[in-house]
C-alpha cells in the first residue's frame, strides 16, 4: 500500500521488540512488575524509534548517525 511503512529489524532486534511488547502488555493486564531489558536488548531497541521516525519522514535529533 501507498501510505505503509516497513521497517527491516534483525531477527534478534525483532526477539527483543517481541519480549518488550509482550512484557508491557502484561504489566498493563496483571499489574506486574516488568523486566528491564539488559545493555545490549536496550541499545538494539533503542534504534527502532530513530528508525521509524525516519520512516514517517519527520525531523531527526541531532543525535542521529547520519547527520
Amino acid at each position: 500500500m501507498r501510505d505503509d511503512i516497513v521497517l527491516r529489524l534483525d531477527r534478534t532486534a525483532a526477539e527483543d521488540l517481541y519480549v518488550a511488547l509482550y512484557e508491557a502488555e502484561e504489566h498493563i493486564a496483571a499489574r506486574a512488575a516488568s523486566t528491564p531489558p539488559t545493555a545490549e536488548e536496550a541499545d538494539r531497541l533503542g534504534t527502532l524509534p530513530r528508525d521509524l521516525r525516519h520512516a514517517l519522514g519527520r525531523g531527526c535529533s541531532p543525535y542521529c548517525d547520519h547527520l
